[in-house]
């Protein structure tokens, strides 16, 4: 039976030619551009982002993404003195460490990376206070493994780690996106995404205090961010796939904000596909609006209807990612491919640094 057109993974696809996938950010990160595109009205206009402010609607609610990336990726070697690259994929949130005689140990994910394969049992050193063993291989190079380290977690991936730079980015991390691969609104105690909720890197602390000063409504959100984010839907029907699950939460105030926003009928604009999954992701899981701690694996592609959001603020995504599906799911797949064509032919640049879109 042939696969309807909207279900196809082909149908998501697009030509991106190598030299407009940003390597670096802006000079300033309010200096990117940004795409209008206004689904009533019908129009795609390209515009400043400093002039977000001039095209979002007077009374609408924004729903931001507050988690900080972790230098994730550490480098360490076996005992044979081969080189070893370990990707923490499990939230530090989520670590529960057990404390023996000073050191603390704790299960965890990563991806590991060697020239010669690691087995189960391999231990890996990074430093003379932190190490891992290796228990136990997933798919795609995911492993299961032990953690073992004396002092703070956090600090030891501050200190030896580096920032985990999506794969579309061939060169190493450096000094500067220490700073700029963050959001400036990033909580450090929500510290532990491996990728940045891209949307918001585009905020400067001067246009949040012109958003203020208009009384637009500033809410906030946690999705620690899995490197799952860049893993391609492989299933030709998208009905097929099957979403990674991502940790969220919604305090009570922001469950509040919505649903003030909803009995007053303004609109709520998430700040990136992270947030949109997370008040989606909250409705579904929770079965309402309301606060909510805990894991969600929502997959939203056309044919959804969506529960909480009006709109979305957004980079411009991978083809046959599930991020072009999900926007695809709230603007419809021919608005959004025309949307990236009339992008490229602007000369858009494409991706984490790239520019953004603002879907109403």
């Amino acid at each position: 039976m042939e696969i309807p057109e909207d279900y196809r993974l082909s149908s998501y696809d697009y030509d991106l030619p190598e030299d407009r996938i940003a390597q670096e950010p802006a000079e300033k990160r309010d200096g990117s551009r940004l795409l209008v595109l206004d689904r009533k009205a019908g129009t795609r206009t390209p515009v400043p982002f400093a002039d977000l402010l001039d095209h979002l609607p007077d009374n609408c609610l924004l729903v931001a993404n507050n988690s900080r990336v972790i230098p994730a990726r550490v480098f360490g070697t076996k005992p044979t003195g081969g080189q070893v690259e370990f990707l923490l994929l499990t939230p530090l949130p989520l670590i529960e460490p057990a404390e023996k005689g000073g050191w603390f140990s704790a299960r965890a994910e990563g991806l590991l990376r060697a020239s010669k394969g690691p087995k189960p049992g391999t231990t890996v050193s990074f430093a003379d206070d932190f190490s891992l063993t290796a228990l136990e291989p997933g798919e795609f190079g995911r492993w299961k493994v032990e953690l073992r380290w004396r002092g703070d977690l956090k600090t030891l991936f501050d200190t030896l780690g580096h920032l985990p730079l999506p794969p579309y980015i061939k060169r190493p991390d450096g000094a500067a996106d220490r700073e700029r691969y963050q959001t400036t609104y990033s909580d450090k105690s929500k510290t532990g995404s491996v990728a940045a909720p891209t949307a918001g890197l585009h905020f400067t602390p001067e246009l949040r205090k012109r958003i203020a000063d208009k009384g637009i409504e500033w809410a906030e959100v946690t999705l620690y961010v899995g490197y799952g984010t860049f893993s391609p839907v492989r299933c030709p029907d998208i009905r097929d796939h099957r979403m990674h699950a991502e940790y969220i939460e919604v305090p009570v105030h922001t469950a509040e904000a919505v649903l003030r926003a909803k009995a007053e009928g303004r609109p709520v604009i998430a700040v990136g596909t992270t947030s949109a999954r997370t008040l989606e992701g909250m409705v579904r899981e929770a079965g309402e609006i309301r606060e909510f701690r805990g894991e969600t694996d929502i997959f939203i592609s056309p044919g959804y209807t969506f529960k909480v959001i009006d709109g979305i603020l957004t980079n411009f995504h991978l083809p046959e990612s599930s991020l072009i599906i999900m926007i695809s799911a709230l603007a419809g797949r021919n608005t959004i491919l025309d949307a990236y064509a009339l992008a490229l032919e602007q000369g858009f640049r494409f991706f984490s640094y790239g520019d953004a879109m603002l879907i109403l």
